[in-house]
């Protein structure tokens, strides 16, 4: 289970050193806002398309009940002990069952839109890992430590407190049967091509997309998803945004500070 429980980026991707032989990630503005409107967002310019701070205060950048909340090695959680207070079991396929198999109540709504949809185009999508609570993330990154070192670790699983999966915004997908579940692989299944192509119509993003390891600190996950809403995912997709760190104009997080 430390595979579903983990979401592993130096087991599912490419190594350092690969990855970077490769085309280099452009650079974001290091500006933070704290809180924008979709709309001042949507009409920024990218790579590094700060919104406006003049544009009336709606969502948070750092409250973890914000659908806009940013996650990553510079940024944990506050609290760090984070529970969402809406956690639900999705109506949708589950290949996962207990903490893992539920999501804050608006990404799950969206998830199954999103699942229905896939559905009808005859693809199969399956929950794989959902919430994962502050003390599962000792457990996990704890886990790794001892195995390999903190070093390992940190490129393995994210710390206690950093994930993304507390928040309960975010989860990993899978095609319900296994095939090249967080593997690189799995970015030619179906469920991952669809979710690519489609996810922003309901409001997600693959939130660690290819060669961008330099920004948001992990390696490409086709499978792990995030909820910023339609406005906002759409906007991404619309001008060729591919991370977070950009559309907000934050500054790079490749290592912990």
């Amino acid at each position: 289970m430390v595979a579903l429980a983990a979401c592993t980026p130096d087991q599912a991707n490419p190594s350092p050193a690969a990855a970077e032989a490769q085309t280099g990630s452009p650079s974001p503005s290091p500006t933070e806002t704290p809180s924008v409107t979709p709309a001042a967002a949507a009409t920024s310019t990218p790579p590094s398309p700060s919104p406006s701070s003049t544009a009336a205060m709606q969502f948070s950048l750092t409250d973890p009940t914000s659908p806009w909340v940013v996650v990553n090695k510079h940024r944990p959680l506050n609290p760090q002990n984070y529970i969402p207070a809406d956690l639900v079991q999705p109506a949708i396929r589950l290949a996962v069952s207990g903490e893992a198999s539920h999501l804050n109540s608006t990404t799950a709504a969206a998830a199954e839109k999103m699942f229905g949809a896939a559905a009808a185009e005859g693809v199969v999508m399956a929950l794989a890992s959902g919430y994962r609570s502050y003390t599962t993330q000792i457990t996990t990154y704890n886990g790794y430590v001892a195995s390999s070192g903190q070093a390992a670790a940190d490129r393995a699983s994210a710390r206690p407190g950093y994930s993304e999966h507390q928040t309960g915004w975010s989860f990993d997908i899978s095609d319900g049967g296994g095939a090249c579940s967080f593997q690189p692989c799995f970015a030619e299944q179906p469920a991952a091509v669809w979710a690519k192509a489609n996810a922003h119509k309901f409001g997600f993003i693959v939130r660690y997309p290819w060669m961008f390891h330099e920004i948001t600190g992990y390696f490409y996950e086709s499978w792990h998803l995030r909820y910023i809403g339609i406005e906002a995912a759409t906007a991404m997709a619309a001008k060729g945004i591919a991370t977070l760190e950009e559309y907000f104009g934050l500054e790079p997080a490749p290592d912990y500070l």
